[in-house]
């Protein structure tokens, strides 16, 4: 009888796909034997307790130096709040004060301290302190080893390449990693904006989160195919299986190798018509990655990681120093700056966005940043006295009608007031555009187009607003189609209003990604496809192997059909036709 192939689905975290044998990494015994203690003894359990603590500090310095090094600043950052956990007099006293009254161990009162701060935090109804719940657990199980002399260096001390499971994997977990001997990792819980996530994407290692039940149905030794562009987990796959994964890493890594070359060559067609392929990005570390894959600057940087994983909000000096550092090093290639997309899948708890029953429908990106112009207005001077360094653009998030766009615009001219005022330099002609993602604002593109400098096309949300489908929910995702006829026309009209005003206008989503959706796209006219780093240079080979007049009879044909399915599987088809 045929094995079945297991399959587990979760959340992509990090793009590629490979095969190797699972580590499973074992939950940390946090249990502690009750042992008694003289009052003399008392001091000296402080003592030890202040020196693990001291120990600990210096290891997660040592990590923040390492990871500062390796992938950037603000990735160090991220353990900010593990320093600050330490730091954390109500703990220290806590701790202090029950080994005095109860007499017990230094190691068996910290767990019982630890053990009520962590049920205090799990059930507190805000996403952001809930994930600040990973980083108490991490400092208490690393203040707990250096309490019992324990050293846990597993992940850095791998002998061979293995996938690593785990039930969630902290922040120095994931900076212990080694990318020789790491191959991908995979974890029970986390989302895509969670610590582990952001620092999966920095190593460029492939990773899945939030598959609930991965530690559950995997052993040690198992044989997985870990997808993290899909967000799928194979478990010990049959012979053939594992044969038509390896030809298809395999035929990835070749494939790559040769995209690459069309590195420095420019995005024209054979019939000469040029478009943009820019690059998005979150953090200011990824630069490297869109240098190196031959992107023309950012068409995406996503600003709303400058106010995550930190307890305060980012002051108006750090934007600039940042939006000025990715200007000068794309220089003479444009960088798009959204500005605070917060709300939706985003919370923080230091803006006080109220919890809602429909988040994505709700106050959130430009919303928010309009009824909050003391947050909005410290980004908007950043970004235009940042503007004197390289060429800047600036794109609202989720406009819904033009009322929006003018409000905006408006406290944008109020900030650039008050710079002339101060005789601080800025781009007098810098461009301001709008995110088209809300259906409203596809039918009204026209009346759009006549008062922005351009449109960046957001499919992600287009998508799932126009055909009403929430994209992270399993049971509906068949529903989720990117090629439906109403999102193509919707595109088209987007495309049409944005050229009969003269402005031009990009794509930022994930559908611009997809080589057979580029070249529905490239046929509908769009002027700039923005895309992962990686993504670039497939669909580069797209643009380079087709004529214009080609790309637009195949668009043309693509609009008559009727479902979203057969358009896609047209498209298929002619791009294989076209690009054997």
């Amino acid at each position: 009888m045929k094995k079945q192939v297991n399959l587990l689905k979760g959340i992509p975290a990090a793009p590629g796909l490979v095969i190797g044998k699972a580590f499973v990494l074992g939950s940390e015994d946090m249990e502690v034997e009750k042992k008694s203690i003289a009052e003399s003894q008392v001091p000296k359990e402080i003592a030890r307790f202040e020196d693990a603590l001291i120990k600990t500090r210096e290891e997660i310095l040592d990590i923040q130096k390492k990871i500062s090094k390796e992938m950037g600043v603000r990735h160090a950052q991220i353990f900010n709040a593990h320093l600050l956990v330490l730091e954390d007099r109500t703990l220290i006293e806590g701790v202090i004060s029950r080994l005095k009254k109860e007499k017990n161990s230094i190691e068996y009162t910290f767990l019982q301290v630890l053990k009520k701060y962590i049920k205090t935090f799990s059930h507190i109804d805000d996403p952001y302190l809930r994930e600040r719940l990973s980083d108490i657990e991490d400092v208490g199980r690393r203040i707990l080893r250096n309490l019992r002399g324990i050293r846990r260096e597993i992940l850095s001390n791998l002998k061979d390449k293995l996938v690593i499971v785990a039930y969630d994997l902290s922040p120095s977990d994931t900076a212990s990693m080694h990318k020789e001997k790491v191959m991908g990792f995979i974890t029970d819980i986390g989302g895509k904006t969670s610590h582990t996530a952001i620092m999966a994407k920095a190593l460029e290692i492939p990773a899945v989160v939030g598959l609930e039940e991965a530690t559950l149905r995997i052993k040690t030794g198992d044989v997985l195919v870990v997808d993290g562009t899909k967000g799928e987990v194979r478990i010990n796959p049959d012979r053939a299986s594992l044969a038509k994964y390896k030809q298809q890493s395999e035929k990835i890594v070749r494939t790559v190798k040769t995209l690459l070359k069309l590195r420095d060559l420019p995005a024209v067609t054979k019939d000469g018509h040029e478009v943009i392929l820019a690059a998005n990005i979150e953090l200011p570390d990824e630069l490297a990655s869109v240098v190196s894959h031959g992107a023309k600057g950012i068409g995406l940087y996503r600003s709303e990681y400058f106010y995550m994983n930190r307890t305060d909000l980012p002051g108006e000096d750090e934007h600039f120093e940042a939006y000025k550092k990715v200007s000068q090093q794309v220089r003479p290639h444009p960088v798009v700056i959204r500005t605070l997309d917060l709300g939706g899948d985003k919370f923080l708890s230091q803006l006080h966005i109220p919890h809602e029953m429909n988040p994505y429908l709700g106050w959130r990106a430009i919303r928010f940043c309009l009824a909050r112009p003391d947050v909005f207005k410290v980004q908007l001077r950043a970004i235009l006295r940042a503007s004197a360094f390289g060429k800047l653009k600036i794109m609202y998030p989720m406009i819904s009608g033009i009322e929006e766009l003018r409000k905006a615009n408006h406290m944008l001219e109020d900030v650039k007031t008050e710079l002339r005022s101060k005789k601080i330099s800025f781009d007098e002609d810098i461009e301001v555009g709008a995110m088209i993602e809300i259906p409203s604002a596809a039918l009204t593109s026209d009346i759009l187009a006549k008062e922005a400098d351009f449109f960046s096309i957001g499919t992600n949300d287009l998508i799932q607003y126009s055909i009403a489908v929430d994209r992270v929910n399993e049971k509906i995702a068949y529903l989720y189609e990117p090629a439906h006829p109403a999102v193509l026309r919707l595109i088209r009209n987007i495309i049409d209003s944005g050229h009969k005003e003269n402005i031009w206008v990009g794509m930022c989503g994930e559908m611009a990604s997809e080589p057979a959706f580029a070249l529905l796209l490239l046929g509908l006219g769009l002027d700039e496809f923005s895309v992962s780093p990686a993504a670039v240079p497939a669909i580069k080979q797209v643009v380079r192997s087709v004529t214009f007049e080609m790309a637009k009879e195949v668009s043309n044909q693509a609009l008559t059909l009727t479902t979203g399915k057969a358009v896609e599987e047209f498209a298929k088809q002619k791009l294989e036709e076209l690009i054997p």
